[in-house]
């Protein structure tokens, strides 16, 4: 639709609609909007424009990490705007998640304008330069006008503003606006040339359906040297491994991956928020889904040091894996990262190689021999077999609910293209322990940006308004109540969600570290355990969200199928005994030796 900003009422609407208009011709399609008056031609102009798709949120803090999830989710930029004063501070959770996690997000904060600030003016704080260093690029708008001068400002602002979030390595942006009244669509005479259109048409209407300014980019490619080279080095290592932190690969990138592994005839240590822990090509793919189970076995983890690791995405969230090259260092560490990020807390890596990485796979495929089956490879196929034995044979004598087990049922139960968010604490270290490899298509998406339980709720309602299939949140009960409100932005915007509560009464992680064996020395109840004493159910269906508590398995089942038709937030508590669990979790581990023992001593590869 061609506009033309000359019938804006004021200087205002004139200037945010132009803005609006080039973020759509750039790519953004959704916008979230936290209400306030100083806000209002941001939003009003955003929620007029038909190829923007707003959603309104009540917290900022909620909507920060909402806009969070949609960008992840869609994998495109997102605007979140809101008022001044505080209003925007409550945003700088979320934007530290996506600076570190590299998600795309437009934050427009409205603000008073220079005469207004630092003289007792309400809602005005200094926002300059609020986020810090967490923003990719910040710029204070200059004060709009309807000339021709500012509104092809406005537009080429717009633009690179876009590219800036979307550049390597992708991430938030933030545009403080200082605007004065009036804030809403009067009539203001003169404020807006009438003859604008005719005179600076560029201004008026910018470049039709393009957009004003457009940005083209080169993907980092490897030389045909560094591919050669890479590939000879690869090629004499027998003891290899290629090792996928959390990643969002997509198919294409997932298919070039698991070949890779094949041709090399080296495992592939995929966490789940890899994408390469399921789908259909684990079928043929050398995927080890306990590693950080084995990895956990000192025997196993000195007799399998490798001399050559291939790493993707961000550092993994596996401690076993760390320690284990740690201990014996690999003779070469190569980490593919188009954005050239330092992923590396070991500080190990001896080559960064910042290519795009399906490029590269496929040059390396090109010039790789087939190696075959080798014991090397064997050798971890079958240990990760008997573990997932040891794992499934222990998890099904005992049908207390705990954590393993919710994992395993959870995974049973999820339909292809199901989006399962995955919090971080414990949840997404059961998922990666646990979470068995299948050819069932799943994106596993978890914010392990800055690692917080922050937003859980509220950026799996996110993903769920970019995906159309089901979406699924393992969370636990802290995290849970970290974000409750996002359950009110559930109910107002009528979002389905299924929330999987792994419900220990406190902070279950705790526990799993040294600080808990000092007990009342420590305060370890009142200050790490945090036990809190609330029953769930009353406080989500205050929120609206239907709710049920497993009292068994079966019941899980029972109850993850009737949600996962039901369209609106269903909350699934799955009571766990922390005590118990905690044992169980080390009975796992000592079943998982003993099942490499069993090999050992039978001279299995």
């Amino acid at each position: 639709m061609q506009r033309d900003v000359s019938g804006a009422p004021n200087r205002n609407w004139a200037f945010c609609r132009a803005l609006f208009e080039e973020l759509a011709r750039a790519g953004v399609r959704h916008v979230c909007v936290c209400p306030g008056s100083r806000s209002a031609p941001l939003a009003a102009c955003a929620s007029g424009h038909e190829a923007l798709r707003c959603w309104s949120l009540l917290d900022e803090r909620s909507a920060g990490f909402f806009a969070l999830g949609l960008a992840k989710a869609s994998r495109a930029p997102v605007a979140l705007l809101c008022t001044s004063g505080t209003a925007a501070a409550n945003f700088h959770p979320a934007v530290i998640e996506a600076s570190y996690a590299r998600v795309p997000l437009l934050v427009l904060t409205a603000d008073r304008p220079a005469e207004l600030r630092d003289w007792g003016a309400g809602q005005s704080i200094d926002q300059l330069r609020l986020f810090g260093p967490h923003v990719r690029w910040f710029a204070e708008v200059a004060a709009p006008e309807a000339s021709g001068a500012l509104l092809r400002y406005a537009r080429a602002l717009a633009c690179r503003a876009v590219d800036a979030a979307r550049a390597a390595p992708p991430g938030p942006v933030h545009l403080n606006f200082p605007l004065r009244e009036p804030l809403d669509p009067r009539p203001v005479a003169g404020d807006v040339p009438e003859d604008l259109g005719a005179r600076d048409p560029l201004a008026a209407r910018g470049r039709g359906e393009q957009p004003y300014t457009t940005v083209t980019r080169g993907a980092p490619t490897a030389t045909q040297e560094q591919v050669a080279e890479l590939a000879e080095r690869m090629a004499s290592c027998a003891r290899g491994a290629i090792a996928c932190g959390p990643l969002d690969a997509d198919a294409a990138l997932v298919e070039r991956v698991a070949r890779l592994a094949q041709r090399l005839g080296w495992p592939l240590l995929a966490e789940p928020t890899s994408q390469l822990r399921c789908g259909p090509h684990v079928g043929a793919a050398p995927v080890v889904a306990h590693a950080d189970l084995l990895l956990r076995d000192d025997a196993f983890a000195a007799a399998h040091a490798p001399d050559f690791v291939l790493q993707l995405g961000l550092a993994p969230t596996s401690k076993a894996y760390r320690l284990w090259l740690e201990r014996q260092p690999p003779r070469e560490l190569v980490r593919i990262d188009p954005d050239a990020g330092w992923n590396d807390p070991s500080h190990l890596t001896s080559q960064l190689l910042c290519a795009e990485p399906n490029a590269l796979c496929d040059a390396l495929l090109a010039q790789l021999p087939a190696r075959g089956a080798s014991p090397w490879l064997e050798s971890f196929l079958d240990a990760d077999r008997r573990a997932a034995r040891a794992v499934e044979q222990l998890l099904q004598a005992d049908d207390a609910l705990l954590e393993a087990r919710a994992v395993r049922e959870l995974a049973a139960c999820l339909p292809d293209d199901t989006v399962l968010y995955v919090s971080n604490s414990m949840p997404v270290r059961d998922l990666d322990a646990f979470l068995p490899a299948s050819a069932r298509r799943l994106r596993v998406l978890c914010n392990r940006g800055a690692n917080g339980i922050d937003g859980m709720i509220s950026s799996a309602l996110g993903a769920a308004a970019a995906n159309p299939g089901p979406v699924v949140l393992l969370t636990g009960d802290l995290a849970l109540l970290h974000d409750c409100a996002a359950l009110l932005a559930a109910q107002r915007l009528a979002l389905p969600l299924v929330i999987v509560v792994l419900d220990n009464d406190g902070g279950g992680i705790f526990s799993f570290l040294p600080v808990a064996r000092f007990g009342a020395a420590v305060s370890f109840e009142t200050h790490f355990r945090t036990p809190h004493g609330i029953d769930l159910e009353p406080l989500c269906r205050a929120m609206g969200a239907a709710f049920a508590r497993a009292s068994s398995w079966e019941h899980l089942r029972a109850a993850l199928k009737d949600a996962l038709t039901t369209p609106r937030v269903s909350v699934l508590a799955v009571p766990v005994d922390r005590d118990r669990n905690i044992a169980q979790f080390h009975a796992l581990e000592a079943a998982v030796a003993a099942a490499l023992g069993a090999r050992e001593q039978e001279g299995a590869p």
